[in-house]
C-alpha cells in the first residue's frame, strides 16, 4: 500500500503524529543544531521527548539555574526534556572528558527507561562526539521496540586520533569494534557528508541503511545590512575584517590562522576576528602575545548564536579552517552552511568535501589545509577585490546554500524516512533522498 503510492504517503504524513525519542548528550540551552532539528519536528506536529544531560558545554561548568537535581524536567516548545546527571567537562582534557562522556552514558542508560515512559515510534540519536551516546538509545530501542535512527556527524574511531591525539592501535581497534557494534544495532544511519558512506560501509554496514542528510543553517542565518548601530555595539576594529566563528579547538588548526596573520603583519588594516571559545583558547591568547599580533588578531569571546548574523554582516570575508587529516577531508564543517546562508564571501584552508562545497558554490577562495602561505595569498586576493566583486561571491554562495542545504526540504525528508520506517519502506523510496 504505502510502498507503492506516493499519494498515500502524502496523505499519511498529513495525519500521522510520530512519538519520537531523541537521545543527545547536548541540548538547549547549549548551542547545537539538534535544537533546530527538534524545532522542525515540533513544527510538523510530532510529539518529542528528549533524553539529555545537564548543560555544561563549552565552559565545562553547570549552567546557572541547573544542578544535579535542579531543572531536570523541562518543557522546550512543547517537547518534554529529561536531564540526567553527568560529570562536567571541566577544561575538556584527558580523564575529565572521558568521565564526562561515560557518566552521561551510565546515567542515561540507567535512568532513561524510567524517565521516558510509554510508547515511541522512533528513536533518533544526534551524534556529534562522543559516539558512546548511542548506548542509552540502544537500550531504549530494545525496551521500546522502535526503529533507531543514528545521525553521524563525527566518524569514529577516526575522530579520536585526528582531534583527540590518540594513536594507540590497541585503543583504536577496541573503539573500532565498539563502533561496529553500535552501527549493527541501528536501523538507519544518517550521514552529514556523502564521503562518510564508504567509511561506514567498511564497518560491515549495508549501503541501504545509510542515508545522506546534510546539515543546514538555522533560519536566523540570513544576510543582514550592516549598520552604524551594529558597528558601535560591537566596537570592531576598522579595516578589512576576516572573521572566524566557532570552536577554538585542535581540529580548527589555529596554527595556520596565526601563521597567515604573521605573513600579513604589514597590512595593518587586515584584522582577524575570532568569535567563540574552546579548549585551545588560552594557547591562542599566548601565541598572539608571543608573535606580537595583538594589533591584528582579536579574540572577541563567545556570543549567543542569535547574534552571529549581525557579526557576519560586519565582516568582509568569513574564515573556515581544518587541520590536514583524512577524517576532516570527509567532513563539511557546519559553519560552511551558516556562512553561505549569510551571503558573505568565504576563505577556506581545508581539504575534501568542505573545500568542494565552497568551490562549487563559487563563494570564495580555498587553499589546502595547513597551508598558511596560500591562506594569506587568498586573503590578500579578496582584500584587493572591489566591493561588488566580493558581493557577487556572497550572492553565489547564498544561492548554492538555498539549493543544496534547504532546511524545510531536509526536515521533510527526515519526516518521510521516519514515517516510511514504520512500514519498512525506506528502501523503496530511496530515489526521493535529498541530493540523489
Amino acid at each position: 500500500m504505502l510502498q507503492n503510492s506516493a499519494l498515500n504517503l502524502y496523505f499519511w504524513k498529513r495525519r500521522v503524529t510520530l512519538r519520537i525519542l531523541i537521545v543527545t548528550q547536548y541540548f538547549w540551552p547549549e548551542n547545537f543544531r539538534i535544537n533546530d532539528i527538534v524545532d522542525g519536528l515540533i513544527e510538523r506536529g510530532h510529539e518529542i521527548t528528549i533524553l539529555t544531560g545537564i548543560p555544561n558545554y563549552p565552559e565545562g561548568k553547570i549552567y546557572s539555574g541547573y544542578g544535579l537535581f535542579k531543572n531536570n524536567r523541562q518543557d522546550y516548545h512543547g517537547a518534554k526534556v529529561f536531564r540526567v546527571p553527568l560529570i562536567t567537562r571541566g577544561k575538556s582534557k584527558g580523564i575529565r572528558l572521558v568521565l564526562n562522556y561515560f557518566s552521561f552514558v551510565f546515567f542515561a542508560s540507567l535512568l532513561g527507561p524510567f524517565l521516558c515512559r510509554g510508547h515511541f515510534d522512533q528513536i533518533f540519536v544526534w551524534e556529534t562526539s562522543p559516539i558512546t551516546v548511542a548506548f542509552p538509545a540502544i537500550i531504549m530501542k530494545k525496551i521500546k521496540k522502535a526503529p533507531l535512527f543514528f545521525y553521524v556527524l563525527d566518524l569514529w574511531p577516526e575522530s579520536i586520533s585526528a582531534a583527540g591525539g590518540i594513536n594507540s592501535k590497541k585503543i583504536i581497534n577496541i573503539v573500532g569494534k565498539m563502533v561496529k557494534y553500535i552501527y549493527k544495532k541501528c536501523d538507519y544511519i544518517l550521514v552529514q557528508s556523502r564521503a562518510f558512506i564508504p567509511k561506514i560501509q567498511e564497518m560491515n554496514v549495508q549501503k541501504e541503511k545509510i542515508l545522506y542528510f546534510p546539515s543546514w543553517a538555522e533560519e536566523l542565518y540570513k544576510p543582514i545590512k550592516p549598520s552604524i548601530d551594529l558597528e558601535r555595539k560591537y566596537q570592531l576594529p576598522k579595516g578589512f575584517r576576516v572573521m572566524f566563528a566557532g570552536n577554538i579547538g585542535v581540529a580548527q588548526d589555529f596554527e595556520t590562522i596565526l601563521s597567515a596573520a604573521e605573513i600579513l603583519r604589514d597590512y595593518t588594516d587586515i584584522h582577524f576576528l575570532i568569535l567563540g571559545d574552546g579548549r585551545r583558547k588560552e594557547w591562542v591568547e599566548k601565541q598572539i602575545i608571543q608573535k606580537n599580533l595583538s594589533n591584528t588578531v582579536h579574540l572577541l569571546g563567545r556570543y549567543p548564536v542569535e547574534e552571529m548574523p549581525s557579526f557576519f554582516s560586519l565582516a568582509d570575508v568569513l574564515l573556515v579552517t581544518l587541520k590536514r587529516d583524512e577524517i576532516f577531508s570527509l567532513t563539511i564543517p557546519a559553519k560552511v552552511q551558516s556562512y553561505l546562508a549569510c551571503g558573505k564571501p568565504i576563505i577556506g584552508a581545508l581539504d575534501g568535501e568542505g573545500a568542494k562545497v565552497i568551490q562549487e558554490a563559487e563563494a570564495g577562495l580555498v587553499g589546502p589545509s595547513q597551508d598558511a602561505s596560500t591562506l594569506a595569498k587568498n586573503i590578500l586576493n579578496i582584500y584587493k577585490k572591489n566591493e561588488s566583486e566580493r558581493a557577487e561571491m556572497g550572492v553565489k554562495g547564498k544561492i548554492y546554500g538555498d539549493l543544496h542545504f534547504n532546511r524545510d526540504i531536509l526536515l521533510n525528508q527526515l519526516e518521510e524516512w521516519m514515517i516510511c520506517s514504520l512500514d519498512s519502506c525506506i528502501s523503496n523510496n530511496r530515489k526521493s533522498e535529498v541530493g540523489i
